[in-house]
Formats: C-alpha cells, structure tokens, sequence
C-alpha cells in the first residue's frame, strides 16, 4: 500500500513539516514561530524587548519571543555541533561572528537594509549590529569624594599607590580587557592594533590582586550595586541602569574603549528565515533611537532621533577619545587572544 495515498493529505503534510526541520516561514511568512533571542539579561535585555520585540510583534502577530540569556560561544557550538540548534538570534562580538561566519553562525543576506545612515561595520557578513557599546573607566564617586584627588586617567586605573581600592574589569576581550593595560603602558591609541596580548597582560599582573574579574557584565554590574568595586571599567548600557537605581558614579572621560555590538544566527537555526527577518530591523532608525534613549549607547544609524534621558547623557561618549576596536583583527586573531587571556586569569 502506498502510504501517503492511504493518509489523508493534512496529515502527509503535517509529516513532511516535521520531518524537513526547515523554517516554514521560509515559504509561508504567516506562519506562526517563536523565535529564541539570547542577550545579557536585565536591564539591559528588557531595554531590547521593548524597542525591539514589542514593536516587531504588534507589526507580526504570527511572531512571539522567548528570551534566554547570558549567550554564549561555546554553547552556540555545542548547538551548531550537535545539529540541536535551540537559539535563534545570538548577541555575538562582530569578530567572532566574522571569524565562525558560516561554521558557527549563517551569512546575513542584508537585502532590504537602507544601509545609507548606518555607520561603518553595522553590517558585516554573518552580524548586523545594534549599538555601539562604550567601555569607559568609572568609580563609585563616594570611594574618591574629592575631584581633585580622584581618578583622571586611564593610567590612574593601573596606579595602586596614588588610587588604592578594588578594581573591576570584565574577562570578556569585548570589553577592553586587552586595549586599556596598553594604554596605560604608554600605547597610542593609532598604535594599538596589532594587539601586543603579552605585553597587555604582564600590565595586568600589576592590578590582578586588586581586581575583580567578572565574568560577565551582570556579575560586574552587581559588584558595582553592592560597592564591592571602587573603580571599574563597565558598558555605558550598565552604568545607566546602575545610576537610575540611585548609584552615585563618576565617569573618566580620558580614552574610551568602544566596541560595536552585534547579533547573529546560530548555524541550522531553526527559524532562520523569520529570526532574519527580525534581525533586519534592528538597525533601522526607531529601534536604534529606542536602545539608545534607554542605555545611553551610541546609535548605529545616524537617523535616528534621540531624546536621552539625563542619566544616558552622562554615560554617552562625546568627551575624551574613543578607541574603536578592530573588528578584522579580532577576526583573525579571537581565539589565540581568548585562550591567552583564559589561561592568564586561570594560572
């Protein structure tokens, strides 16, 4: 007997959809999918659940949201690996997405994108970025009371002696944990790439019995809130979260590590077509203004109107000197970096 003559035609198909694993939105872009996005929580996460997800919804009843956190790599290859692949859309450094782009995460296909307002490197093969995330040196103001004896420099972050105090730093190498040791040792910001990894970390070894190394920015951002940190070197999407909640915390505007956040799809995403879809708009001109009015982040897209609120103008990197990092170094270069950096806070 031929099996699908002998079943009715609604069941073969409902067999065959299971059985394919591929995206029905591809062909059917009102069917209903949820799509799960993967950021650093808090805060910062809810920020982008209502700029981005509740505006993309009322616009797409057939899309609803589930949200994890905190991503990460090595979870997104045990994913793509074991062809189990539960994330949908990934927060991801733009160098590692470029440096795995069609091993661990899908090529962007960034057709329908007005592209004429974004700034350099929003789009890149396998990510298209959201904000730019500035990494500035901070303190809790209370710790250095008097601003002529406070901290002023990225050097003074490195200065045990003259500003004594916790430190605290994240060991994600998005965040500066490689640029600012060179720069305190006397590294121009024009000079900093190739990054000189040994030399960064033996600058380290001059803090690391006075640092807080956190593993991620919540943990950091905690440590902040229970004034377990003096001085601390944390995303603008942090600090202003922190200073809504009534913390009392001084920015050093010297030279500035900032680094363009991004998002991607997993490799064999379930839904790829429809997290796509979603990924295309997060660099349109309403979102942006949206993340950055809430976190005082720098906006990808120059069109975008911002209205920051007063504690996101205090955290917003128009002063000093902003060092961008380098999305093609960090491509070629991620996983030397990483394990080098791995192995020092390890040993």
């Amino acid at each position: 007997m031929n099996l699908r003559h002998a079943l009715p035609l609604a069941l073969v198909l409902a067999v065959l959809a299971g059985c394919g694993g591929s995206d029905a939105t591809a062909d059917d872009p009102n069917a209903k999918v949820t799509i799960t996005f993967t950021a650093y929580g808090g805060a910062g996460q809810q920020a982008m659940i209502d700029a981005y997800q509740k505006p993309y919804t009322a616009a797409h009843s057939n899309v609803t949201f589930v949200n994890s956190s905190p991503p990460d790599i090595s979870q997104v290859k045990a994913q793509v690996m074991s062809r189990a692949v539960k994330w949908d859309v990934v927060s991801v450094a733009p160098g590692v997405a470029t440096q795995q782009c069609d091993k661990l995460f899908e090529p962007v296909d960034s057709t329908g994108i007005d592209t004429s307002n974004l700034v350099e490197g929003t789009i890149g093969k396998c990510y298209i970025g959201n904000f730019i995330n500035a990494n500035p040196i901070a303190y809790r103001t209370e710790a250095f009371p008097d601003p002529a004896k406070a901290p002023k420099t990225v050097a003074d972050f490195f200065d045990l002696k003259k500003f004594p105090g916790q430190r605290g730093m994240l060991s994600n190498i998005q965040n500066g944990i490689l640029e600012f040791p060179l720069l305190a040792d006397g590294v121009a910001p024009k000079d900093m790439y190739p990054l000189d990894v040994d030399r960064s970390l033996k600058k380290l070894d001059t803090i690391r019995a006075k640092t807080t190394f956190a593993p991620n920015v919540g943990a950091l951002q905690q440590a902040v809130g229970a004034k377990q940190v003096d001085m601390f070197i944390l995303p603008d999407s942090r600090l202003v979260p922190l200073m809504n909640d009534g913390a009392d915390i001084t920015v050093v505007w010297d030279v500035t590590v900032a680094a363009m956040n991004g998002f991607a799809i997993p490799k064999g995403s379930p839904h790829k077509a429809a997290s796509l879809a979603f990924l295309k708009t997060l660099c349109g001109p309403d979102q942006v203004a949206g993340i950055s009015n809430a976190l005082g982040t720098q906006p990808v897209n120059k069109a975008a109107k911002l209205s920051l609120s007063p504690n996101a103008k205090k955290v917003v990197a128009d002063k000093g000197q902003v060092l961008m990092q380098d999305v093609d170094w960090y491509a070629k270069n991620f996983d030397e970096a990483n394990t080098k950096v791995t192995n020092w806070l390890v040993g």
